[in-house]
C-alpha cells in the first residue's frame, strides 16, 4: 500500500528547493504524493506561485488561505491561528500518512502544529540552522514537533541531535538547493523578463544588480530606513538593478513602501521589478548578477554552489552557514556600499558544496520512501527514572 505524503508549500522560497524532491517523490513507487498550497502562494500580488506549481507537473489537491492583512506582528499571529484551523481540517480530509515540510516559516509551523495534533507523523527539512528573525525559534519549534528530519548540513545535524532529536530519525543529506541550481539553465530569457514585472527595460548582456530585501520581524521600526539603505547604495553606483519584492511577513509594507518611493522619485533609474519568478528563471538570474544585495536566504544557499558574489545586509540571516562569496554588514548605507563596490571589483568565487553535493533530492526521496510513521515523541537524552 502506497504512503500518502501531503507536501506543504507556502511561498515562493520554500517551493523552489521542495521542488526536486517532488519529482523524486514522484518516481518513487511506493508514494502517493498530495499537493498543498497556502499563504502567499496563493496570492496574485505575490506572483501566485500555485499556478507555477501546477504548471511544473504537480496536481494542487488543496489550498489554504490564511493570510490576514496588516502587515504588522498582530496579523501575523492571527494568521497563525486562522492556518492551525485551516490546515487541520485539510489534514482531517486528506487523511495523509506523513506532512512534509521544509524551512522555518510561521505557516509552516501552523501546519506543523495541525499534524502532530492529529497523531500525523512530521518530516523536516532544512531544521537545525540559526538565522535571526522570529524564524529562528519557529525552525526550532517545527523540529521539536517533527518527528524526522533532514538538516541541509553535518552541523545543524548536530543542533537538532542537541536538542534531544533521536540520531536515528536525523539524516544529514544535504539541501535539496544543489539540484536546484543543477536542473537550472545557464541562459537568461530575456525575452520573459522583459514582459514580466515593471519598471525600466534591462540589458542582461551587461552588468546588473539583484536587490532582495525582506522585513526582520524582530526589528520592524527599521525596515524603511534599511530599505532606502539599499537603494541609496544603487542609485550612487548607477548600475541597472533587478529587483523582487519582498515577502508576506510583517514589515513587508514599509520596505514596499520604500520601494515605491524610490521608483516615483526616480523614473529613469534603470530599475525593473518583479513579484515572484519561477525556480528555473530565477536561478540564471542569480547566476549572472554581478552582485546580490539583501538579506534572502538565496543569496547564502544558492549564492554558494553559483559563486555569485554577495553583500548580505542585516541579521536576517545571522548565524547560517554561508561560503567565502558572502559580505555581511550592517544595514547602513556606507557599509553597503563599500562591500558592494569589493564584490564587484572581486568578481565571482569559486563553486562551494557547504550545503552538499548534487543529487540530494533522489537521496532524501529514497530515504523518505522508507520511514515508518510513529506518533510518540520521547526526549533522546533524558533517562527515564526506573519503575
Amino acid at each position: 500500500m502506497k504512503k500518502k505524503i501531503a507536501v506543504v508549500l507556502v511561498n515562493r522560497a520554500n517551493y523552489a528547493r521542495m521542488k526536486p524532491v517532488m519529482h523524486a517523490l514522484q518516481q518513487e513507487p511506493d508514494v502517493d504524493m498530495q499537493t498543498i498550497c497556502a499563504g502567499s502562494m496563493l496570492l496574485d500580488r505575490y506572483g501566485c506561485a500555485r499556478n507555477v506549481v501546477e504548471a511544473d507537473g504537480f496536481p494542487v489537491e488543496s489550498e489554504v488561505y490564511l493570510q490576514l492583512e496588516g502587515s504588522v506582528p498582530i496579523t501575523m499571529v492571527k494568521s497563525i491561528g486562522l492556518a492551525v484551523i485551516e490546515f487541520a481540517s485539510e489534514f482531517s480530509r486528506m487523511k495523509p500518512d506523513f506532512v512534509l515540510m521544509i524551512g522555518d516559516r510561521y505557516e509552516a509551523m501552523a501546519a506543523a502544529i495541525a499534524a502532530a495534533y492529529q497523531n500525523i507523523c512530521l518530516i523536516h527539512l532544512q531544521g537545525g540552522e540559526i538565522s535571526g528573525s522570529i524564524d529562528e525559534s519557529t525552525r526550532h519549534a517545527i523540529t521539536k514537533l517533527a518527528h524526522y528530519h533532514f538538516p541541509a548540513t553535518k552541523r545543524a545535524a548536530e543542533y537538532i541531535v542537541a536538542m534531544g532529536e533521536d540520531p536515528a530519525t536525523v539524516f544529514p543529506l544535504g539541501c535539496p538547493t544543489s539540484d536546484v541550481v543543477l536542473a537550472a539553465s545557464n541562459d537568461l530569457p530575456q525575452d520573459v523578463l522583459g514582459r514580466l514585472g515593471v519598471g525600466t527595460s534591462i540589458d542582461f548582456s551587461k552588468p546588473y544588480l539583484l536587490v532582495l530585501f525582506h522585513p526582520v520581524t524582530t526589528d520592524i521600526g527599521h525596515q524603511e530606513e534599511q530599505m532606502e539603505a539599499v537603494l541609496e547604495t544603487v542609485r550612487r553606483l548607477n548600475l541597472q538593478t533587478v529587483l523582487l519584492w519582498p515577502n508576506i511577513d510583517a514589515g513587508s509594507d514599509l520596505v514596499s513602501q520604500a520601494i515605491r518611493r524610490f521608483r516615483e522619485n526616480h523614473h529613469e533609474f534603470p530599475l525593473h521589478a518583479y513579484k515572484n519568478l519561477p525556480p528555473d528563471i530565477y536561478i540564471p538570474l542569480l547566476n549572472h548578477a554581478a552582485c546580490c544585495i539583501g538579506n534572502s536566504s538565496s543569496f547564502v544557499r544558492e549564492t554558494s554552489f553559483l559563486g555569485t558574489p554577495v553583500v548580505l545586509v542585516g541579521s536576517r540571516q545571522d548565524g547560517r552557514e554561508w561560503s567565502q562569496s558572502v559580505i555581511r554588514v550592517e544595514p547602513l548605507q556606507p557599509e553597503i556600499e563599500s562591500a558592494t563596490r569589493s564584490q564587484l571589483a572581486h568578481g565571482r568565487y569559486p563553486t562551494s558544496h557547504l550545503y552538499g553535493e548534487p543529487g540530494v533530492a533522489a537521496r532524501i526521496a529514497e530515504q523518505v520512501s522508507k520511514l515508518t510513521p510513529y506518533a510518540q515523541k520521547q526526549l533522546h537524552y533524558v533517562k527515564r527514572p526506573s519503575a
